[in-house]
């Protein structure tokens, strides 16, 4: 029996049959929403992927994996009442324009995962009949771990009917849905790069800093898990300003100095440091705040000589690119 709700979407109480699902791409997310979505009460009928790409083994691998049925992207057709797309951003409408003329969508809810573009990426595909909707799970994933849902705020837009399905899923893994204009999506999805990707970049600095120190690779988690942890325990129960704290909240300009000076060592650690504790002048209690901010902008004397010769290396560049380009006029 099909829901008058959500068409082409079975209800939950019809047990003999499920929603079927199609997973378009094997990647992190794929694989995780592919693991995830059986124990929710959903069949994974589908693992859909390029045949001859790269990846072909590891869709193929997937497929089996969950019982579903490997289907050449494009050539046959998606049989399921939900096709969710978990390409990169790039591959979406791409995606959409070639399963477009593939079958009939008039029906069939599609979503696609990314975090940045919104459902207007389905539109070859809304075209035909299709319901569609951006459906955005706030979680990293990566290679080697499948992380659980549940609790996981997911960003929704799209049409109402897709939104509907949507919400019914998210619910049913245990996760928040709620809804993101699409205007606001860019800048919802740089939100997130600032909660994981960024923070990783950090902790490659972190890494680095450690290293020049003498900390031991294999000691460097040890040394800074207690610390980390209870940083984000202050951040979470608190709030930023209350979790600030070191020589940049004291206001201790001597010691600024000092990780200035040793930080010459590792200049990519040292411009990290540098942007970091800038914005902190600006968006957290510091002590000395106009010593800091002097400490933290005093261009050394190597440091204006290696400016003044980059600069004078992108003159000369710019002005024989300016030369070329009258020599290659003048030969017309």
């Amino acid at each position: 029996m099909r829901s008058a709700i959500l068409p082409g979407v079975r209800k939950e109480s019809d047990k003999a049959k499920p929603v079927t699902v199609s997973v378009v791409g094997a990647g992190n997310l794929g694989t995780a929403l592919a693991l995830t979505l059986p124990a929710a009460g959903y069949e994974v009928k589908i693992i859909a992927g390029r045949a001859k790409s790269t990846s072909a083994r590891v869709t193929k691998a997937l497929a089996r994996k969950v019982g579903a049925r490997f289907v050449e992207l494009g050539k046959q057709p998606l049989d399921t009442d939900i096709v969710w797309i978990a390409v990169p951003d790039d591959m979406i409408a791409g995606v959409s324009r070639l399963l477009a003329p593939s079958q009939d969508w008039k029906g069939r809810i599609v979503f696609h995962s990314s975090g940045a573009l919104t459902s207007n990426e389905l539109a070859p595909l809304r075209e035909k009949g299709a319901r569609a909707a951006s459906v955005h799970p706030m979680m990293t994933f990566v290679r080697n771990s499948v992380p659980q849902m549940a609790g996981v705020a997911f960003a929704v837009e799209g049409d109402a009917v897709a939104l509907r399905a949507a919400r019914e899923i998210v619910e049913r893994l245990g996760g928040d849905a709620f809804p993101i204009r699409k205007q606001n999506k860019v800048l919802y999805h740089v939100f997130g790069s600032f909660a994981s990707p960024l923070v990783i970049a950090l902790m490659a600095s972190l890494e680095q800093v450690a290293k020049a120190a003498g900390i031991r690779k294999q000691d460097i988690k040890q040394v800074m898990l207690p610390l980390l942890l209870q940083t984000l325990r202050n951040y979470l129960y608190q709030d930023a300003a209350s979790a600030f704290s070191g020589p940049l909240a004291r206001g201790d300009v001597a010691t600024v100095r000092k990780h200035l000076e040793e930080l010459k060592s590792v200049p990519e650690a040292k411009k990290v440091y540098v942007a970091l504790a800038n914005l902190a002048l600006e968006k957290l209690p510091v002590r000395n705040r106009k010593a800091v901010e002097r400490e933290l902008n005093h261009l050394t004397h190597e440091e204006i000589v290696e400016g003044m010769r980059a600069l004078r290396k992108r003159i000369k560049l710019d002005s024989m690119s300016v030369r070329g380009m009258v020599e290659k006029g003048r030969r017309f």
